[in-house]
């Protein structure tokens, strides 16, 4: 179903579309997912959230944080292309979509971004460099997402490299510089 979601967005696809996917019956769905549609969304969700943060594990420990940002917006730019921009984070697409009556889907949403900017920051801080690394990983976590839509709607990954190219640079002068509670005047 996370592709779907990328794809199509939450109410964008249908259960049968689901069920045809996964080559499940409809009673399959109800015995694993008793809440429905919802549940399987925040299922999908949950296992998003885990394949980019056992990517993120992968790129950061031990390397240039800037470096493995880098490598990840990459991935992100080649594989919205090669969908044809058609697939986007399904972490946004849904968000975008979701009501304040999808409590579950808001919630699992919600922890999904808090875990990757939690594995953005640990990379920060972990440079030794960084004083405000939860706020620096809020950033490049909304400057992605907002590139993302960008480059999704303009057909181009143009919105991602224009955003790449001001924050990478940022980026480096922070990790360059003393914490900002060392600095002298």
């Amino acid at each position: 179903m996370g592709n779907a979601l990328q794809h199509k967005g939450l109410h964008g696809v249908g259960l049968s579309e689901i069920l045809a996917d996964a080559d499940t019956p409809k009673g399959g769905l109800y015995h694993h997912f008793p809440g429905g549609k919802t549940e399987l969304a925040v299922a999908a969700i949950e296992q998003q959230v885990a394949d980019l943060c056992a990517l993120l594990d992968k790129l950061l420990p031990g390397a240039d944080p800037v470096a493995a940002l880098e490598l990840w917006i990459a991935r992100a730019q080649q594989g919205l292309a090669a969908s044809g921009f058609q697939r986007g984070c399904p972490l946004a697409t849904v968000a975008l979509e979701s009501s304040a009556q999808d409590v579950a889907i808001r919630q699992a949403l919600a922890d999904g971004f808090a875990a990757i900017r939690a594995r953005l920051a640990l990379a920060f801080e972990a440079s030794g460099r960084i004083a405000n690394a939860a706020g620096l990983a809020a950033l490049i976590v909304a400057a992605y997402e907002g590139a993302l839509l960008q480059a999704r709607v303009a057909g181009s990954v143009a919105p991602m490299e224009l955003v790449g190219a001001a924050l990478f640079p940022l980026l480096r002068t922070q990790l360059q510089g003393p914490p900002d509670d060392q600095a002298t005047d």
